[in-house]
């Protein structure tokens, strides 16, 4: 008898989003996409970000974030930001700067998670 072991693993995404940042939407599409390349499923917490005071407790460095079992897709960009309600600017890795990280930062968060 052959058997077969899946090993299932949880991911812990939190999308964190501004109303007022108009790349919101896009990124959320992004990390959906990537998620079906990658085969892989998993429950996204969307947290909708009102306030400053919610800003700087959720250390919010602006729209959209994305976490991966707690590690932002671009841990040193984070750090770099200041909390706030406002829209977050991206380094591509050709060294652009964009409203959106690659869909490559976004693949290579999740893969290292699971």
């Amino acid at each position: 008898m052959d058997a077969t072991i899946k090993i299932i693993m949880t991911l812990e995404i939190q999308f964190l989003w501004y109303e007022d940042c108009p790349s919101h939407e896009e990124g959320l599409r992004l990390l959906q996409d990537v998620l079906a390349e990658l085969d892989v499923e998993a429950d996204i917490q969307r947290v909708k970000v009102e306030t400053e005071e919610q800003a700087q407790r959720l250390q919010f460095p602006g729209s959209p974030t994305i976490r991966v079992n707690g590690e932002d897709i671009d841990p040193d960009g984070a750090a770099s930001l200041p909390s706030a309600l406002t829209c977050r600017a991206y380094r591509r890795e050709d060294g652009r700067i964009s409203p959106l990280p690659s869909r490559d930062q976004v693949r290579t968060t999740i893969q290292r998670a699971i």
